[in-house]
């Protein structure tokens, strides 16, 4: 046996289940080892068995009796290793073990296949003789060598992966996951050590560390012949992109200073006071403001976890609006998020997904904008962590997060914002610009071009009016930035241009099914149509209802609704933004938030904008952009939500300026008394300004209780599987409790009508809610008014036909208001009398027919 001042050269192969294939591996190794002992005159090969269940380490022991340098490590009968070594980790967890139980001056990683043919080992040894600290084998480079190659879906998803991986973790390296890889052994030991990845990432994570701390890596073309019997599969490429955003993850929070950590956590700190009312009773709290949107998103986090694990589409489904269903893509499901979050949906209630996403958004909403302030704007943490928090709580945000996380879950956007700037400044970060024709910018610029692409892909199943309102804000910023900067060459835009373009097609090709099912799929709209809904000039200016200094009245009367006040900021904030304006006009970047800022705030005024304390209305700039297309389906007033970043960004530049007053004049560190006492002024006039909108915690009410009926699963012996429960009256946009019933029972039934957005009539035209029929016409009116109709034969017909179009089950009326009318239309319609049973009135439906009957 070789010692370990002896060993050259140390051979990983890692091995899961390769009884046929690695005897013929190993012997090619030791062959072609042997043959060269001038390179490798002490050697070893280490086999790793990652828990086979077959004869892998039987055909180990049998090679190292013959060949005495060949080690197996990792067997369950391996007396050197716990217990646990016996299961299948993965990949990563197998080298791991393989590189640390190396002796070698060097280390080569190879697959058991042996698809690069270890001939090829010598090219890898001339770039470390060269000083690189690892070569890898690449399947990309121009003389790369594929003698068979792989089915084209594998290829496909291969090189998608691969860009991916190059463009947010390893730039520069094409191919970072041929199995081919030779290291210095000093630095694979470390590096290997320091490890977490157990699965087919752990290629990224190594090559990311080696870049981290720069050490080269030379990528060199070889031979490469697929082999059969791979044991990728196609959802471990989704694998290793997982893995990718957890090392991103890890990455982020190692480089993290202390004051950062305590920024974020004050920022987590006031989400969960703000939804401390959630916390406090999880299940059974609602949030008032919330209208009927808390009892819809609990069913859209419902509904997705239902998908997820049975495997059903998960962009439609008719639980909602039986038969016809309901377009999930078309609505605001936040599939980012709650596909995701399906496991603790499952696990806990849509309830806990619903506060968690709240409180969790939020937070990493502000951390997100804190992170680009500091990274793009301002040097003081403490500017950043004020403008990071009005950008994420300010009066708007606050609004929405009653009931719309689409628009106050927006953490995506800082980083959107980072690459388009990257984008933007890629000639200077490049050098000027000098592109050598497939060189360092044009590289850059396709990377960050693909970057962009997976961002607004992910934010498009976050929210996708909030990305257009968006997408206004920042071709404002750029008319008022370019204005006041213009670019100093004719080709100034060329990179930026062509990394949209890159970005543009990465989001389209990752989105064209989505966004086919969503505009041209079953239950698709062309658009919903609002009517004038502009923000009143006053309520730029009022204080929100839930803010420190609002009044709920004051705000109710200049508002659709309290999770629409979508400006709000205060005179005190509006005075202030002027005087930072004129102050730092001279800064490009303040003259292009100020654009956003005024430009926003015109626009969403609306198609026609009232003089206050008049008759007169002005034209808005609104009706430039009301009937184009996605822009006729907005809601406008929402336009002022564009401004709360500018604010944000606004308010830490001005913070910035002001700390750096305070800065030490001279070495002895001391700070001119006009500097501190400008720096003084300057804080206390912000903290006079924000004070009065300061969000109070959001108010909650006990929310109803469920039936016995449906919480006892009592409903089963009344409702025949694929049949429905037909609520009366049914659930609209005005009344969703029957939403929570659903969620309650696990989803077991299916509703008619619901809650959503779907189409109505030839022209397609997007309404709230089901297309109203006889019936649920009629039993609404009785919900309204109190008034038991006449009940003739042509209502009776009616009744039976849209029950037989529900499929329903049967008719459940629980206590409300007006229940005692409900009850008798109902008993008239059906031609019988309802059963208590569970708490709730029961009407069974037998057949097709929609023929009731007297018991349930």
């Amino acid at each position: 046996m070789p010692t370990a001042g002896t060993v050259d050269l140390t051979v990983v192969v890692p091995a899961y289940n390769e009884e046929h294939r690695l005897p013929r591996t190993l012997d090619a190794i030791c062959r072609y080892l042997r043959s060269s002992p001038g390179r490798h005159a002490g050697w070893e090969l280490i086999v790793v068995d990652d828990g086979s269940t077959d004869a892998t380490a039987a055909a180990v022991r049998e090679a190292a009796a013959a060949e005495p340098r060949i080690r197996l490590v990792g067997s369950p009968s391996d007396p050197g290793l716990p217990a646990p070594h016996g299961r299948n980790h993965g990949k990563g967890h197998a080298v791991r073990l393989g590189v640390l139980a190396s002796r070698g001056g060097r280390a080569l990683v190879t697959d058991a296949d042996l698809a690069t043919p270890i001939e090829e080992l010598a090219l890898l040894h001339d770039q470390l003789d060269a000083g690189y600290a690892a070569a890898i084998g690449s399947r990309a480079q121009g003389d790369a060598h594929v003698e068979v190659r792989q089915h084209p879906l594998r290829k496909l998803l291969g090189r998608a992966g691969n860009q991916v991986i190059r463009a947010v973790a390893v730039p520069g390296v094409r191919d970072t996951q041929c199995g081919f890889k030779l290291f210095d052994g000093d630095q694979a030991r470390a590096v290997f050590g320091r490890s977490r990845v157990d699965g087919w990432g752990i290629d990224v994570e190594i090559l990311r560390t080696f870049h981290e701390a720069k050490w080269p890596v030379a990528e060199v073309p070889v031979r490469w012949a697929h082999q059969a019997g791979s044991k990728v599969r196609a959802l471990d490429y989704a694998g290793v992109l997982l893995e990718l955003v957890r090392l991103r993850a890890r990455g982020a929070l190692r480089r993290m200073r202390p004051a950062d950590r305590v920024v974020v956590l004050g920022y987590l700190l006031v989400s969960v006071w703000l939804f401390k009312g959630l916390w406090a009773d999880l299940g059974g709290s609602y949030l008032a403001d919330s209208g009927q949107d808390q009892n819809q998103w609990e069913w859209f986090f419902a509904v997705t976890a239902h998908h997820v694990f049975g495997l059903h589409d998960p962009f439609f489904t008719t639980l909602q609006n039986h038969p016809l269903g309901v377009n999930l893509m078309a609505n605001t499901a936040m599939l980012g998020l709650s596909v995701p979050l399906a496991p603790v949906t499952a696990l806990f209630g849509p309830a806990v997904t619903w506060a968690l996403v709240l409180t969790g958004g939020l937070a990493a909403t502000a951390a997100a904008w804190y992170w680009l302030l500091l990274k793009r704007f301002v040097r003081s943490r403490r500017a950043a962590a004020l403008g990071g928090a009005l950008c994420a709580f300010a009066p708007p945000m606050i609004s929405h997060a009653n009931a719309h996380p689409n628009f106050a879950v927006l953490f995506m956007m800082p980083l959107i914002i980072d690459r388009l700037l990257r984008l933007c400044g890629a000639r200077v970060q490049d050098g000027g610009g000098q592109d050598d024709g497939g060189g360092t910018t044009r590289r850059r610029t396709v990377r960050d071009g693909v970057v962009l692409g997976l961002l607004l892909t992910y934010q498009i199943f976050l929210g996708e009016e909030a990305l257009l309102l968006a997408a206004v804000g920042l071709l404002l910023f750029a008319g008022g930035y370019v204005a006041a900067r213009p670019p100093r060459r004719s080709d100034g835009l060329a990179h930026p241009a062509r990394g949209l373009a890159v970005a543009a097609g990465v989001s389209l090709l990752l989105l064209a099914y989505p966004l086919g099912r969503q505009f041209f799929g079953a239950q698709s709209y062309t658009s919903v149509l609002h009517g004038s809904t502009g923000n009143s000039p006053r309520a730029l200016v009022e204080f929100a209802g839930r803010s420190l200094a609002g009044n709920p009245a004051t705000a109710d009367a200049l508002a659709l609704n309290r999770t629409e006040q979508n400006a709000f900021f205060g005179w005190p904030l509006a005075v202030l933004t002027v005087v930072v304006v004129v102050w730092l006009w001279r800064d490009p970047r303040v003259r292009g938030l100020a654009t956003v800022a005024f430009g926003a705030v015109l626009l969403s005024l609306g198609r026609t904008i009232p003089v206050p304390g008049t008759d007169v209305t002005l034209p808005g700039p609104w009706r430039l952009l009301h009937d184009l297309p996605l822009f006729e389906s907005v809601i406008e007033s929402r336009m002022a939500m564009a401004t709360v970043p500018a604010l944000g960004i606004l308010l830490a530049l001005a913070c910035d300026r002001w700390d750096g007053l305070a800065r030490p004049v001279d070495s002895t560190g001391r700070v001119a008394a006009d500097d501190r006492a400008l720096r003084a002024v300057g804080w206390a006039a912000v903290a006079a300004v924000l004070l009065p909108i300061v969000p109070t915690p959001l108010a909650t009410v006990d929310r109803p209780a469920v039936p016995s009926f449906v919480a006892d699963g009592t409903w089963r012996a009344s409702v025949p599987e694929g049949r429905t429960l037909v609520p009366v009256p049914l659930p609209d946009p005005g009344r969703t409790e029957a939403l929570h019933w659903q969620t309650t029972a696990g989803l077991g039934f299916p509703l008619p009508g619901g809650y959503f957005n779907g189409p109505y009539g030839p022209d397609r035209t997007g309404i709230y809610g089901p297309v109203p029929r006889s019936t649920s016409t009629l039993l609404k009116e009785v919900s309204r008014t109190g008034q038991i109709p006449d009940i003739g034969p042509a209502q009776r017909r009616a009744a039976r036909k849209d029950l037989r179009f529900w499929r329903a089950g049967a008719v459940v009326l629980a206590p409300q208001p007006g229940d005692q009318a409900l009850r008798l239309t109902v008993q008239r319609l059906m031609g019988a009398p309802g059963r208590w049973i569970g708490g709730v009135w029961v009407w069974q439906v037998h057949g097709d027919t929609g023929a009731g009957s007297k018991a349930a």
